[in-house]
Formats: C-alpha cells, structure tokens, sequence
C-alpha cells in the first residue's frame, strides 16, 4: 500500500504535536496538513488530497460558522463521502459515541487510550473497516442499550455490513455477488465470519440480529 496521506485536527497544539509525533514513527503514514479549528481544517481539506482524516470531535470555535462536534463529522462525510475518518475525542457517553461510530467509514478512539492504536486505526480505516479504540469498545460493551450486540455490529467490516443488508432485503448469494462483483465463494465467507462476529449460528438468528441492530445494519451508508 502507498502512504496514506493524513490530515490531523485538533484544538491542543501538544495533542497534535503527539499525534503528529506518533505517526511520524510509523512506515506508510505520511501527515500531510493540520488544522485546531473547523474552519481551518474544512479549508484545508478543499486544498490538501487525503487518504484519513484525525480529527477530535469538540473544536469549539466561537467566531465560526463552521460548528463542531457530530455536525461536523456529517459535514465532512457528505463533501467528501471517500474520506475514511478517525474520530480521536474524550466523549465517554455511550450513546453519543453509538451515533459517531454508527457511520461505517468513522473509526472511534479515545483520548484515554494509547496513542499507539492512532497508527492501528488509520490503517485499518484505510483498509475499509470500522475500528474502535479500547476504551470506546469498552464503555459500548458497559452499556445496558447495546447488550453486546451493536457492538459486534459495529466491528463488522463495510462489506460484511453489505452483504447482510442485502441478506435481509432478500438477494440471494449469487444475486449479492454478481451486485458486488466477486464470487460466491468470497459472500459466503463474509457470511460466515460476520455470523461468527454477532455470535449466531443459523439464518433466522442471523436475520434477527441484523433487524434488532435496525439502522445500523439496515441502512445503506451515503
């Protein structure tokens, strides 16, 4: 794979000089802009071609017109829908960060975790999954309205997220592959290893799982 170029964003110039930091020790990984406001990272992402966007969710710029938090994040996902995003943020409400990692291309870190899982989410992000940091997954898992199984939702990769969705609307495997130009060998398998991420072992328990999940599987990104 080619260096992914990234865009760091964040309102503490020594966070960013620990993101900046961290990723400069990792092969692959090229920063190639930083931002502390969201006016200055919106302007920045219309001049700078990049691969992942590092952005922390609360940048409060009070003479802006460009707000932060979930807004934002939905702002930049829907003018630049390619862009794989990393959400690095020190929220620890379950059902704010549901609604944040709900979006197939955002990954989720916390503030507490490691900076060492920064480098680990990029690339996984790059690669087309969903990563959640430690502490995000954890405080998910704590949480009485998840139950354990929209957490295992939201570790599914966005093919496997397809293929169930189309599962459920009624295609068949050869339907599903020939819709996603692969062979009917590789949708099993997807199949297969996202039944044994949401802990079912036959259709019905499949199709029960994915509607009790509702638009976090049902709904096709944007």
């Amino acid at each position: 794979m080619a260096n992914l170029r990234i865009i760091l964003a964040d309102d503490h110039p020594f966070v960013l000089l620990g993101l900046k930091s961290t990723l400069k020790r990792c092969e692959g990984l090229s920063v190639v802009g930083e931002a502390r406001t969201p006016t200055a990272l919106i302007a920045m992402l219309q001049r700078t071609p990049c691969d992942v966007l590092s952005v922390d969710l609360s940048m409060p710029e009070p003479a802006g017109e460009i707000g932060d938090g979930i807004a934002m994040i939905r702002r930049i996902r829907r003018a630049w829908p390619s862009l794989r995003v990393v959400v690095v943020t020190a929220q620890t409400d379950a059902a704010m960060l549901r609604v944040i990692a709900s979006d197939g291309a955002v990954s989720v870190i916390g503030k507490t975790d490691s900076l060492d899982e920064l480098p680990r989410a990029i690339t996984e992000s790059a690669r087309g999954a969903r990563y959640l940091g430690r502490s995000v997954a954890e405080t998910l898992a704590r949480s009485k309205q998840d139950n354990g199984v929209l957490v295992s939702a939201l570790l599914l990769s966005k093919r496997q997220t397809d293929i169930l969705r189309r599962l459920v609307n009624g295609e068949s495997i050869a339907q599903i592959a020939m819709a996603l130009g692969c062979n009917r060998r590789t949708v099993s398998r997807q199949k297969r290893e996202a039944m044994a991420r949401l802990g079912v072992t036959d259709d019905p328990a499949l199709f029960a799982c994915v509607r009790a999940c509702g638009t976090l599987l049902l709904e096709p990104e944007n």
